[in-house]
């Protein structure tokens, strides 16, 4: 683990700790001694870069000029120097389907590594503009995306620190006059150098509310997004329709996107598959008929209101374990290992979902005493 308030590269996270340079954005500091003062009232996240063998940034042991020789560009030892190829891996491994999310960021990470050799050959021209808008339903892999997009532009070097700043409307738009300006641009402060992710950003705009602060902070944000694009990068995620109507109500703002990814919904198969990747990873192994019974409520749990995709699996998860364990501590008797990782069919179809069928399905291959009276959600 990185030092607290370092970078993965062991660069200070505040530019003037440590005796570094000061890089101070124009309107959000400039001239002030010492690390930048920020509101005790910002109630979002900050994901900063974590070190290790597999996520490491390499930007300080990276010479790009090493690419090139006898005015030739060798594209691969970028990668490989940068470690880009990890993250593309990460990415391909870790998210199911997604193909069309993960071919686009393929696509940026090319574009990136192309200006990074175009640069070093001496090739003028202006930095790819990297504002982007990613769509779709909750639990679609948004966030996610955001932070391994956010781990590729720190590696090559497009943005210093890797972090993400994830917020919402709460976050920016103040409670009276005056208050939303500094508001949002503490919370730009915070995300200088990094990502900044604004979910939901359609509610910034209330048209219908004359009195509503949020124009404020879009103005702000339509500022730093021109002014700051060196040193800071805007990720806007929602619903495709809703998000579409912001950018027609700002065109300022859809014109400062150049990047726009659609994240599609995830088919039941797809879903189990996130399932049993998810009970992997947590140590667990599902019986056969207990995968069988998720793929049930899977196909329940989908028509429910309320559904989230991948949040909603991992929630289901999580119940299955309290389920299990609450199984396992009324036993009365010795566990075995096997005891311990197993879900059962019953640790599932406990679940409310099966509330609302007109029959229950039951377990495969064992019965499936008091369910409904022990349901859950």
């Amino acid at each position: 683990m990185a030092p607290r308030g370092l970078d993965t590269t062991g660069r200070p996270l505040d530019p003037q700790a440590d005796g570094g340079p000061a890089r101070r954005a124009r309107g959000f500091g400039a001239g002030e001694r010492g690390s930048p003062s920020f509101s005790d009232e910002f109630g979002g996240k900050v994901v900063r870069p974590v070190a290790g063998a597999r996520t490491r940034s390499a930007i300080e042991s990276v010479d790009f000029s090493g690419a090139i020789s006898d005015g030739e560009a060798d594209v691969q030892s970028v990668v490989r120097a940068s470690r880009v190829h990890e993250v593309l891996e990460e990415i391909d491994r870790e998210l199911i389907a997604l193909a069309p999310v993960k071919r686009r960021i393929r696509e940026i990470a090319a574009l990136l590594v192309i200006d990074r050799l175009r640069e070093e050959m001496g090739v003028r021209s202006q930095r790819p503009t990297l504002h982007m808008s990613f769509t779709g339903n909750p639990g679609t892999g948004k966030t996610t995306v955001a932070l391994r997009m956010a781990s590729i532009l720190h590696r090559l070097g497009y943005i210093d620190k890797g972090h993400l700043v994830s917020v919402t409307r709460d976050d920016l738009v103040g409670q009276y006059v005056g208050h939303t300006a500094p508001k949002t641009k503490d919370v730009v402060k915070r995300a200088l150098g990094g990502v900044l992710f604004i979910d939901e950003a359609y509610y910034l705009h209330r048209e219908e509310n004359e009195r509503d602060y949020g124009q404020e902070a879009v103005e702000v944000l339509l500022q730093v997004m021109e002014s700051e694009r060196q040193d800071l990068v805007v990720v806007m995620a929602g619903y495709g329709d809703r998000m579409e109507e912001f950018f027609q109500a700002n065109p300022g703002m859809g014109s400062r996107v150049a990047h726009h990814i659609h994240f599609p919904d995830y088919d039941v198969d797809e879903l189990l598959e996130i399932a049993r990747l998810m009970v992997d990873r947590q140590g667990y192994e599902m019986s056969d008929d207990a995968d069988r019974a998720l793929r049930d409520y899977i196909e329940a749990r989908v028509q429910r209101p309320r559904f989230a995709h991948g949040r909603s699996i991992r929630n289901a998860i999580e119940r299955a374990r309290l389920r299990q364990a609450t199984r396992l501590f009324g036993a009365h008797r010795k566990l075995t290992k096997r005891d311990l990782v197993t879900i059962e069919p019953d640790d599932i179809l406990q679940s409310s979902v099966f509330d609302d069928t007109n029959e229950a399905p039951e377990p495969h291959g064992s019965p499936r005493p008091e369910a409904q009276a022990n349901a859950g959600t």
